[in-house]
């Protein structure tokens, strides 16, 4: 049984997996998956698990590099976004359409649903490198 990390099989073995610029994403309850990225459904109930929560998981394996938010998160969901921006202040962000947002991630290599339902907690993250 593996000790530390992230215990999910699925989101190991996609961040093993990963080279450099392959994307992957975190979603709320309601972002729509489209065929093509793996998907990783972890959402329980309402709130469960949180956005948060799992970003900072994936995070203490993945080296990111880029960002991309939806632009109206900015307004419609303003702590999450200062959160995200604080916690990101060092890599750059793009911020598009929401719309736009949904369109790229059939070209991820999994989309993680969560069970959070703040309306645009949503995030592709680019892998980085590490040297």
């Amino acid at each position: 049984m593996k000790k530390t990390g992230i215990l999910n099989k699925d989101i190991s073995e996609v961040i093993a997996g990963l080279g450099h610029t392959d994307t992957i994403a975190i979603g709320d309850a309601g972002l729509p998956i489209q065929d093509g990225p793996r998907r990783i459904d972890l959402a329980v109930s309402p709130g469960i698990p949180l956005f948060f929560d799992v970003l900072k998981a994936v995070l203490s394996e993945m080296e990111v590099q880029k960002i991309t938010i939806a632009s109206e998160m900015k307004d419609i969901s303003p702590d999450v976004y200062k959160r995200i921006i604080e916690m990101f202040m060092d890599i750059e962000v793009e911020m598009i359409p929401h719309s736009e947002l949904k369109k790229r991630l059939v070209s991820t290599k999994a989309v993680i649903r969560t069970g959070e339902f703040t309306p645009y907690s949503n995030i592709i993250l680019e892998s980085g490198v590490i040297f």
